[in-house]
């Protein structure tokens, strides 16, 4: 019956600006919900058809969908751990829950931002618990990168802020002006000196002892010194000897010509560098290229060491971490030195607004997002790590109280059709009267 088709219409119609109402006041709740994706509803026409000159109302559906691929504009805060992603992609995260009960890898969530803090086991966690995922460096700072389209390489980030580090020194470079009158005939000979701080594999202090002497000929200009290096952690054991003569050419004058070995490690000319071994290990010394003057000059009558470049650092205690932009988090230390120690990836799927909606502004792939991918932050489709910010709701509120009145209006003219339906129906049954 038309009529009656009529009072379903109106019926479907209510329910549908409900659903409607119940996204809207969900958004509005949210509007200072960090990362928070808004839920838009649609409506779609369902038609019956007519015959025989006769209309059925089929009335109308609604469906929800979060606006997951939206984002909300980034904000600064102090925090060096609150992260959100400036661009497409999610960090990835897992439940503390999930963590602390070491039943196997933990399932992979994804979320666009958060304030991280270490807990009491030193997790990078969030309120509502959630910890941070990454792939873990090696000793060395460097990062082997686990599989891309699985979570089984990530691990979740922890460290203990009262952790202590030294780095071990291995490079060390040398820029030193050797005075030329003193390989001339006649000169005395005057051996120079100077010490170079390293540290060693414990942090410890040691020290570098290297002497310059120059060959003084009977007649004319040498250009030509020996260069010895002891070792404090080695008891003062000699460790490498070379012998270098330089240029004295208009073009070329004072620059490197050559580096011989009479000990120690062989003079790579590709590197500029000579590689002798303390008593913790194998050090590589760079002291300049054949015909350049980046390292040994031998100019003027100055013994000048200008320069000594080196890595390595003392033992120091943590005193914070930061995030770059490519997702490196590196812990900080009072001696001023800095390593990595995670790599955090970006989750990105073909189809954002396929996720599987969780609370705390989590998601999880499902079939309509299709598989994830592990990219570099700043790397492929993905934007970059934005460290002390936070992503803000993606409410705008004047636009949810707008929609809310539209969807009022609309629920009050469909409860008025079920009530004129009632009304005409009260009339045909008062017919037989």
């Amino acid at each position: 019956m038309t009529i009656s088709s009529a009072l379903n219409a109106g019926v479907s119609g209510l329910s549908a600006n409900a659903s409607s109402l119940a996204a809207i006041s969900d958004n509005i709740a949210n509007s200072s919900t960090s990362g928070y994706k808004r839920v838009e509803t649609d409506f779609q026409s369902m038609v019956v058809g007519s015959s025989g000159g006769r209309y059925s109302a089929g009335g109308v559906s609604a469906s929800n969908m979060r606006l997951i691929d939206q984002r909300g504009p980034l904000v600064g805060t102090n925090n060096a751990t609150d992260l959100a992603v400036s661009g497409r992609g999610m960090l990835p995260v897992a439940s503390l829950t999930e963590v602390q009960g070491d039943n196997g890898t933990p399932t992979m969530l994804m979320t666009t931002t958060g304030s991280f803090r270490t807990n009491d086991e030193g997790y990078l966690t969030t309120a509502s618990g959630l910890v941070l995922l990454g792939w873990p460096a090696n000793p060395d700072g460097t990062v082997s990168d686990g599989p891309r389209d699985t979570a089984e390489g990530l691990e979740p980030v922890q460290y203990n802020m009262n952790q202590l580090t030294g780095e071990p020194t291995t490079t060390v470079g040398l820029g030193v002006n050797l005075p030329a009158t003193d390989t001339e005939a006649g000169s005395a000979g005057t051996v120079r000196n100077m010490t170079v701080e390293y540290y060693d594999n414990l942090g410890s202090s040691q020290t570098l002892g290297i002497t310059y002497t120059p060959t003084v000929p009977a007649t004319g200009s040498s250009n030509e010194w020996t260069m010895q290096i002891t070792d404090s952690a080695s008891g003062g054991a000699v460790i490498g000897e070379y012998t270098m003569t330089f240029n004295d050419s208009r073009a070329a004058g004072g620059s490197l010509a050559s580096v011989t070995a009479i000990s120690g490690g062989a003079y790579d000319p590709a590197t500029g560098s000579v590689i002798v071994n303390v008593d913790g290990g194998p050090m590589e010394i760079n002291v300049g290229m054949i015909g350049e003057s980046d390292g040994f000059t031998q100019l003027s009558d100055t013994f000048a060491p200008a320069s000594v470049t080196k890595d390595g650092s003392e033992v120091g205690t943590m005193v914070g971490v930061e995030v770059d932009p490519q997702g490196y988090l590196r812990a900080n230390y009072d001696s001023g030195a800095s390593r990595v120690i995670y790599k955090i990836p970006l989750v990105d799927v073909p189809n954002l607004n396929g996720l599987k909606s969780l609370d705390n502004q989590t998601y999880l792939p499902s079939s309509d997002s299709g598989s994830y991918f592990l990219w570099d932050a700043g790397d492929g489709p993905t934007g970059e790590v934005a460290s002390y910010s936070q992503e803000e709701s993606a409410t705008d509120v004047a636009t949810e109280l707008t929609d809310m009145i539209k969807t009022q209006r609309a629920y009050s003219s469909n409860a008025k059709v079920i009530q004129t339906v009632d009304e005409m129906l009260q009339e045909t049954t008062n017919i037989k009267r």
